[in-house]
Order: structure tokens, then C-alpha cells, then sequence
């Protein structure tokens, strides 16, 4: 995996060239769950595609502006998924450039049903309900520009409209796969069986290069994506031997496993563990009581 990538040190509004036909800006939102801040893409010269708008900064829509060339302009917005860090200037940069909107669908497109019948599962940490695409884009489709070609990806797990694209040997990965952190799986808008077999997709397709939502470029991404599929199975192995130890709430048994954290971060390890418990109960491998939730006592079955 790459270290040391000049969009390190790249400040925020700053445009870094990938390549010929790609720049990235830093978008000024910092966080524990954002990194450095969200990444949004320029693809292509003159007539741009902007892939992840970021979030509603007057700041941020400026560098967006200042980073074309004279004589370029956006005339397609690309929305990964509708997470405000990613979602929440589309309608501001819509408004400048005139170019449409483009997603997979709002934040509830592509949600487990089994999920959302649930009353008690919380979550919604972050969904930009408000979001609505002009166009909406879907799996496999081709968008293409000059010199350049995009296929979209439905990779639902983190968020359930949540898009990958690819672009020759590379991967817009967005918040599925990145190289400074794994990623956010919070029911009932987060799937961990959706989030695996979305995985599994990208390592199907050996991609060479990550572009992330969040942090620098990955090479080589194969590596990446397979330590984050073992590291989701390890997890789960963990939760495993927990409940062995004892039945437990999700927010209990990721006290007991993430001994490691900062204690700030300990609520959103509690929305991976319920994730995983959630599969775990798909798959006859854990039992809740009374039923599957937020508050639920989740042990295992029976031998």
C-alpha cells in the first residue's frame, strides 16, 4: 500500500493531478470518521465529471470552481452515496454549473427490507434524507467522457446506494474500501452481508489502484481488499468467542472486544458489532432476545 503520496500534504481546496485525466481535492471536513475530509474528484478535461460533491462548505464549492482550467466545465455531478460528507453541496454545485445529479438512488434505495421492518435498530447516523439524484445510474452502467470510461458498481453494505466506479485498472472505491481505516456498517442503512459480498465483488476485479471517499490513493489495492475481508471475518470470529464467554448487547460486547479504541469511537464499533450480529442471526449463528435490535441480548444458540 502506498505511503508517502503527495495528497498527504496536499491542504484542503488543494487540486493534486493522479493523472492525466484525474484530480482530487480535499474537502475542509476533518473527523475521527472522516479523516482528513472527503475526497471529490475532477475526472476528465474540458466538459469535468465531479464524483462526490462533499460536504455543503461555500469554501469547498469554490476550490471546486477554482480547480477548473479556463475553458472547462462540470457538466455531471456524481454522488457515491448519500452520506452528508459526500452528498451535501450537490444541490450548491448544481446551481453554479447547471450539470445533473447523478446517484444510484436516496439513502433508502438498496436498504435491507429485513432491516428497516425493524423499529429498534437506531442507526441513520449521517444520511442525507434530503437527497434526491436528477438521473439515477445503474449497476453496470457506462458513462464515458474524452479519452475516459466509467462502470458503475451498486456495492451496498456501508450505505445501501452506494456506488463504485470503475475506471481502467482503478477503482473510485468511495467509503467501501479504504486504505487509512475500515469502514462504518450501521444497521439498518449498513448491511454487513451486503458489505462482504460487495467486497468480494472488487476483489473480483483485481483493480490495481484504489481512489477512496477518504484518504490517499491505494497501490496496490488487491492486498487492501483482501486484509479488509479477513479483517471483517476476524471480527466476526471475535464476536463469536464473546458470546461464548457470555450473551451480551451490541454495545456490551464491543467494550469487551475493542479494548484497543479511543472510548469516543466506541459507539460507532457498537453499530459494526450490531452489523455483524445481524448477519450472525441471518445465518442461525446468534440469537437475540427478545428480538434482534438496538437493546437486544444476543447470545448463542444451542447445541
Amino acid at each position: 500500500m502506498t505511503t508517502g503520496h503527495p495528497f498527504d500534504s496536499a491542504a484542503p481546496g488543494q487540486p493534486v493531478r493522479l493523472s492525466d485525466t484525474l484530480r482530487v481535492l480535499l474537502a475542509p471536513n476533518p473527523s475521527a470518521l472522516t479523516g482528513r475530509g472527503t475526497n471529490s474528484y475532477l475526472i476528465g478535461r474540458g466538459e469535468v465529471t465531479l464524483l462526490d460533491p462533499g460536504p455543503d462548505d461555500p469554501s469547498h464549492l469554490q476550490a471546486i470552481l477554482a480547480a477548473l482550467s479556463p475553458g472547462e466545465r462540470i457538466t455531471r455531478i456524481l454522488v457515491s452515496h448519500a452520506h452528508h460528507d459526500h452528498s451535501d453541496l450537490a444541490p450548491a454545485l448544481k446551481a453554479a454549473t447547471g450539470a445533473p445529479v447523478f446517484a444510484f438512488g436516496t439513502a433508502r434505495d438498496g436498504l435491507n427490507p429485513a432491516w428497516q421492518a425493524m423499529s429498534d435498530l437506531g442507526g441513520g447516523e449521517g444520511c442525507d434524507h434530503s437527497f434526491t439524484p436528477d438521473i439515477l445510474i445503474a449497476d453496470g452502467e457506462i458513462l464515458t467522457g474524452g479519452g475516459w470510461q466509467l462502470e458503475a458498481l451498486h456495492t451496498p453494505g456501508h450505505l445501501g446506494n452506494h456506488l463504485c466506479f470503475v475506471m481502467g485498472d482503478g477503482i473510485f472505491s468511495a467509503d467501501l474500501a479504504m486504505g487509512w481505516a475500515t469502514s462504518i456498517v450501521s444497521p439498518p442503512d449498513g448491511d454487513m452481508s451486503d458489505y462482504m459480498a460487495s467486497l468480494d465483488r472488487l476483489i473480483a476485479r483485481a483493480p490495481k489502484m484504489l481512489w477512496p471517499g477518504h484518504g490517499s490513493p491505494v497501490e496496490p489495492a488487491l492486498p487492501r481488499l483482501e486484509y479488509l475481508r479477513s479483517h471483517r471475518l476476524g471480527r466476526e470470529a471475535q464476536i463469536l468467542a464473546a458470546l461464548r464467554d457470555g450473551p451480551g448487547s451490541a454495545a456490551e460486547l464491543a467494550a469487551r472486544i475493542y479494548t484497543d479504541v479511543d472510548p469516543s469511537l466506541l459507539p460507532a464499533a457498537g453499530r459494526n458489532v450490531l452489523a455483524h450480529l445481524l448477519d450472525l442471526h441471518q445465518r442461525n449463528k446468534a440469537l437475540a432476545s427478545p428480538a434482534p435490535g438496538r437493546d437486544a441480548l444476543w447470545s448463542l444458540p444451542a447445541e
